[in-house]
């Protein structure tokens, strides 16, 4: 059962109604899917947390869950004011952005990304070559559907090779890093098998690794600051991959970066961010290469926001941030796309 905030805003009649999409772990399992198929999914402890706040900031909070529900709830007529969407999806390349495209045909207004952004950003191969148009360093790297192209790839070894549309670190492991063509196919048709998709194959960076956490959009977009990932001996090699992201207490750890690469990786996040046309909150992955420059990887607009252990929550917890905050950061940047209910929030 969700516990009550500690403080909670006084409801008003007028308080805005706000539903709260997710998909629990739990409930994918129960339907008979895979614990690395389902990675990406929340336990309790997310929308638990996230309802605190919500109710906290005086909203009143309706718990939706997964696609299904919210699709079964908008048939029976439901609204909402808006929807705080975290839904990662099950199926297809297209899977992150249909619930904002199911709130899309309901004029119903949602946090985070719209359907397009989040159709690009899950694509690693198309993002990259919209940064890299955008002047957004970026490694070089092809992307593969069928294994016997890695024949004729012409980028120099070592090279990193990952599925194009995965999160979680899912297909990332010692493996990953390959030194010649017979590697790099073998492992392309691994993972093509496994994952029912092509792969994207890019130089392999060995510098130092960071993410950026970020708020807001466009000119108004911030960086929070810049967490750098630093991996122990026990971590699997070559990558913050799933193995190293699912058990990484003992492994992984993280600090603060603020020293002159690492504001060159919050620049080059925040450039990638305003490329991609992502809003309101979330993640990009930076790796600079032996020279020191920092190179995007990818970006994580829907960024896990569980209380406990998501990187974008650590790395607010280490600049001073409490959860509450972060999220009311990223509520605010919401409502000022939306100035009507901005009004009603009253939020300070």
């Amino acid at each position: 059962m969700t516990k009550p905030p500690a403080n909670p805003a006084p409801l008003r009649p007028d308080s805005l109604r706000v539903g709260l999409t997710y998909d629990l772990r739990k409930d994918w399992l129960a339907m008979g899917y895979g614990e690395e198929e389902t990675a990406e999914f929340d336990s309790e402890a997310t929308p638990d947390g996230l309802e605190r706040v919500l109710t906290g900031l005086g909203f009143h909070v309706e718990r939706i869950g997964h696609i299904r529900n919210l699709t079964r709830a908008l048939a029976d007529g439901k609204s909402w004011d808006f929807v705080f969407n975290i839904c990662e999806g099950m199926h297809g390349l297209g899977r992150e952005a249909q619930v904002p495209g199911l709130l899309d045909a309901y004029n119903i207004p949602y946090v985070f990304s719209d359907p397009l952004t989040l159709c690009i950003t899950l694509d690693k191969g198309i993002a990259k070559t919209i940064v890299r148009e955008r002047g957004v360093p970026t490694a070089d790297f092809a992307v593969l559907r069928d294994a016997v192209e890695a024949r004729n790839v012409p980028l120099p070894f070592p090279l990193f090779v990952k599925p194009v549309a995965e999160g979680s670190g899912k297909g990332v492991s010692a493996r990953s890093r390959v030194t010649n063509h017979a590697e790099l196919e073998a492992e392309a048709a691994r993972l093509i098998a496994k994952f029912h998709q092509p792969v994207l194959v890019e130089t392999f960076l060995s510098g130092r690794e960071f993410t950026v956490g970020i708020v807001g959009e466009g000119a108004n977009a911030c960086a929070l600051g810049v967490m750098e990932v630093h991996f122990g001996e026990k971590a699997a090699a070559f990558g913050y991959g799933y193995e190293n992201k699912q058990d990484w207490e003992g492994k992984i750890s993280y600090t603060i970066a603020d020293d002159g690469e690492a504001r060159v990786a919050a620049d080059v996040a925040l450039k990638a961010w305003a490329a991609l046309r992502c809003r309101d909150g979330g993640r990009i992955d930076i790796r600079s290469d032996h020279l020191g420059q920092p190179h995007f990887i990818e970006v994580n607009p829907l960024a896990g926001l569980h209380p406990d252990y998501s990187d974008l929550v650590f790395l607010a917890r280490d600049i001073g941030m409490t959860y509450p905050e972060l999220i009311t950061r990223i509520v605010k940047a919401f409502l000022a796309r939306h100035p009507a209910l901005q009004a009603r929030a009253g939020l300070p």
